[in-house]
């Protein structure tokens, strides 16, 4: 099947229209429509699911975290990984019974899997229950396809492959006032062999730097404290990233910038001193290398070799020697060998990250290595994927030695794990430091004098 959609209206003229029936529902209700608006996946998923509750916002919903409340649930989506799509399906057939209870409402799904043509060809035999359903590119349309669903009660599948002009007048709905992800860029060139992204996200196109500078400044007027800069490969941004983080350096505040992620094939010496340079970019740099094995990288299209990504770690440990990376990897990809594993476990050895992300390889149909041949069980390689997390655990407790007596400067984001009194946030390092203080201090800065080292967190009391 394919899946083209024409607007019925215009964009203007479907807000104008559910402005005039969401104020309708309101003067014989007595309050707002609700939506659920739920995000999977990545930080780029987050954000793109704030864009569409300002979406909605400005067509004159309000918003509920119970789906039994809502008038309208959309699902928006992450196809990284097989299981993330197998929940969404799951919640999918949960919301049947509530389509069946509220004939009013609408259940919409967007996102990566709703850019996936066998996904959207399982909902419409499948799950009736699922109104409308719309990919990456399909965001300028979503007005209109929710007016046409609510007024013609129409089943709509929208999977344009046009790549639009980025809207820029688009407003991001943040419940966190402290916290906030900005895009600088969309889209993947790459074409790793086990990534969907590509295929989802479309190719690369990048934010023009001054309306990047112009939301990060506003950003900070309202009082955020930690900016996030997203893209699949920020190291690849079209107008140069170092250049950017140093324009965007120059706003006037308290704040700090991150960043992810980063492709080592285009990291450069240049983005290392950019980071050290800048008084608020945090020293730390995601660096996701994927695999310890040449031949395994070459495998997976990576295009760099193990040698060329350790030039940038030993650069950065050259300026600063307890720089901070934590890094992505991938256990058991198809043909991967106990030995090449190996390999990977000895290079978190010789890197000394502050912590890793590993996950067992997902095939993800529409990729070249699904095609790949895969000997060995899925039940190998959790038990190598075992072995590799209690190695960093190791790395992990002698590496945060570094801190203990030193003073940092931590984000408090809410209460600790460690017990009762106690905060957590992160230093620039992104890493998670717990310290005993007052809960007036959530959403503030301020400095911790650390005197324990654990394998998951770093742990102090407040500097005078």
């Amino acid at each position: 099947m394919s899946y083209h959609y024409t607007p019925a209206v215009p964009a203007a003229e479907a807000v104008s229209q559910l402005c005039g029936w969401t104020e309708k529902y309101r003067t014989e209700r007595g309050h707002a429509p609700l939506a659920y608006v739920h995000s999977y996946g990545c930080q780029q998923n987050v954000s793109d699911g704030e864009k569409i509750k300002g979406m909605l916002a400005k067509a004159g919903y309000g918003f509920t975290d119970d789906t039994s409340q809502a008038q309208l649930i959309i699902l928006n989506t992450c196809a990284v990984r097989e299981n993330a799509e197998d929940r969404v399906f799951g919640t999918i057939g949960n919301l049947k019974k509530l389509k069946e209870e509220n004939k009013e409402l609408v259940i919409g799904i967007c996102g990566c899997m709703g850019q996936e043509k066998h996904v959207a060809d399982k909902i419409k035999e499948s799950y009736r229950q699922v109104d409308f359903v719309f990919g990456t590119f399909a965001y300028n349309d979503m007005y209109s396809m929710l007016w046409e669903v609510i007024s013609k009660h129409r089943r709509l599948f929208n999977q344009s492959e046009v790549c639009t002009e980025i809207d820029e007048s688009m407003t991001q709905l943040r419940e966190d006032k402290v916290r906030a992800f900005v895009p600088i860029m969309y889209g993947c060139n790459n074409f790793c062999t086990y990534c969907i992204v590509p295929y989802v996200r479309g190719r690369e196109r990048s934010r023009k730097p001054e309306a990047v500078i112009a939301e990060v400044t506003q950003l900070v007027r309202e009082g955020c404290k930690e900016i996030t800069l997203l893209g699949q490969n920020v190291n690849s941004y079209a107008y140069g990233f170092p250049q950017l983080l140093r324009e965007l350096d120059k706003i006037e505040g308290k704040f700090r910038i991150r960043f992810m992620s980063s492709h080592p094939k285009d990291a450069t010496k240049d983005l290392i001193d950019a980071i050290i340079d800048c008084e608020h970019v945090c020293t730390h740099l995601h660096l996701p290398v994927q695999a310890g094995c040449d031949r395994v990288l070459k495998t997976m299209n990576r295009r760099y070799t193990v040698e060329k990504y350790m030039e940038m770690i030993d650069y950065a440990r050259s300026r600063v020697p307890g720089f901070s990376f934590t890094t992505d990897l991938i256990v058991g990809f198809p043909g991967e060998s106990y030995e090449e594993f190996c390999e990977t476990k000895e290079l978190i050895k010789r890197v000394k990250y502050d912590n890793i992300y590993s996950f067992v390889y997902s095939r993800r149909s529409g990729t070249p290595a699904a095609e790949m041949e895969d000997n060995v069980s899925d039940k190998q390689k959790g038990l190598w994927l075992r072995e590799l997390l209690l190695e960093q655990r190791e790395i992990t407790s002698e590496w945060f030695g570094r801190f203990v007596g030193k003073t940092v400067e931590v984000l408090i984001e809410g209460e600790g794990r460690t017990g009762e009194g106690w905060l957590t946030g992160k230093n620039d390092e992104n890493i998670i430091v717990e310290v005993e203080a007052d809960k007036k201090y959530i959403g503030e800065f301020v400095k911790v004098r650390i005197t324990k080292a654990m394998n998951w967190a770093l742990s102090g009391e407040l500097a005078e």
